[in-house]
Order: structure tokens, then sequence, then C-alpha cells
């Protein structure tokens, strides 16, 4: 579980007072998507993620099982993540994801 967060060998035994401020985060995500929630909020999870851990983290909270809201404005991220549906806020306004709607999505 923790190799699908870039935790390996002797990363994975680190105390938490040690750890840097992207692998505290990477672990942060790590314990709400292995405890099988039914729903997980998430706001701006890759912030303080390298760009190693952009590429990979989405990918491994995209395997839980339940559903999740994130709000994201990394496009990469995004891909990694592989969504179903989209939300566009302010009007609340539901659709299947496409493509397409990265355009909306702000740079980082």
């Amino acid at each position: 579980m923790l190799g699908a967060f870039l935790f390996s060998g002797d990363d994975a035994g680190k105390r938490v007072g040690v750890l840097s401020g992207g692998e505290k985060t990477r672990l942060a995500l790590a314990g709400p998507v292995h405890s099988g929630a039914d729903v997980l909020l998430l706001d701006e999870p890759t912030d303080d993620l390298g760009p190693a851990s952009r590429a990979e983290v989405p990918a491994a909270v995209g395997g839980c099982p339940g559903a999740i809201v994130m709000v994201i404005p990394d496009g990469g991220a995004l891909r990694a993540l592989r969504p179903d549906r989209v939300l566009l806020l302010p009007d609340a306004d539901e659709d299947m994801w496409s493509e397409e709607y990265l355009e909306l999505v702000a740079p980082v």
C-alpha cells in the first residue's frame, strides 16, 4: 500500500517527524484511501507534491473504491486520476468527463 504512494525500502519505516512536506502529504492521503471510505473529499491534494509524486499519487488515490470529490488545479494529476464525471461550479452542472474539460483547469 505504501508503495503506491512512493514509499519503498527504509522509507516505509521512517518516523513521521522526519518526513518532508511532500512525504507527509502522501502519507496523509494513503490513510483515507486505504480505509475503504465511501467518499473522499480532497482539496488540492497535489499542491505540496514534487513532479514525480504529482504523476503517481493521483493514480493511487483513484484506486479508492468509493467516490472521490476533489478540487484539483493540476491537469496532469487530473488525467492520472481518470475521472468518470465532472461537477462544474458555481452552477453545480454535472457531466460525464471529457478531455475537453482540461481547458478549464488552471496550469500549475
